[in-house]
């Protein structure tokens, strides 16, 4: 069936520097753009989110003295991977790409700006208490079924299709139209993890065919 008045897609951080040349740029990462564009144009409504950092974030290795990229640090609330310096706000890096072509998505959901707390989620921030709005949002406007697409698998698409299932919603995740950063195999745990939690999957074909 096409998507109906009450499904969403909500298209997780296609910004430039997850992008090939990027700063954190997702292997693959620009091929999640042409099905994101097609299934856009079917779907009544959409929600964008935005990686949305400060200079000096709390995840960006630069931070942490003597550290590197891609290594971890225990935080107040847990483990926190290190990151290069990435979608710093206003920069050209944090724009969304543009081949993006969603002009007339209804919210851009922002997170990540709190300056000692990442956000992977767009529903929870890593602290896992302070929520983003977003399900108010979506709850106040009735829809019941998320398709998510974008950028990365193994991260904030996975912590934003956990999160979303915990919150009641259906989850299905469009899985030609994600990619992940992939270490040491965590593509592959995150769509355990996101089976586990009943979070869906289909191809993109399966919904522009109806």
């Amino acid at each position: 069936m096409p998507p109906g008045d009450r499904d969403l897609l909500l298209v997780v951080d296609v910004q430039n520097d997850f992008l090939p040349g990027g700063a954190l740029a997702v292997p693959d990462g620009h091929e999640v753009i042409d099905p994101i564009n097609r299934l856009a144009a079917l779907f009544p409504h959409v929600v964008l989110t935005q990686d949305w950092h400060p200079a000096g974030h709390v995840s960006f290795a630069s931070s942490h003295a003597g550290k590197r990229a891609f290594e971890s640090v225990d935080l107040p609330y847990g483990p926190q991977v290190l990151w290069p310096d990435h979608c710093i706000q206003g920069s050209p890096g944090a724009r969304f790409s543009a081949e993006l072509h969603a002009d007339w998505a209804e919210l851009v959901m922002r997170k990540g700006y709190h300056a000692h707390t990442d956000s992977y989620s767009a529903f929870v921030e890593a602290d896992r208490s302070t929520s983003t709005g977003l399900t108010g949002y979506l709850r106040e406007r009735r829809f019941t079924h998320l398709y998510l697409a974008g950028l990365a698998t193994d991260y904030c698409v996975l912590w934003t299709a956990l999160d979303a299932a915990r919150a009641g919603f259906a989850v299905t995740v469009i899985e030609d139209a994600v990619r992940g950063i992939d270490m040491d195999g965590s593509v592959e745990r995150a769509w355990g993890t996101m089976r586990e939690a009943s979070v869906g999957r289909i191809v993109s074909g399966a919904i522009e065919g109806g």
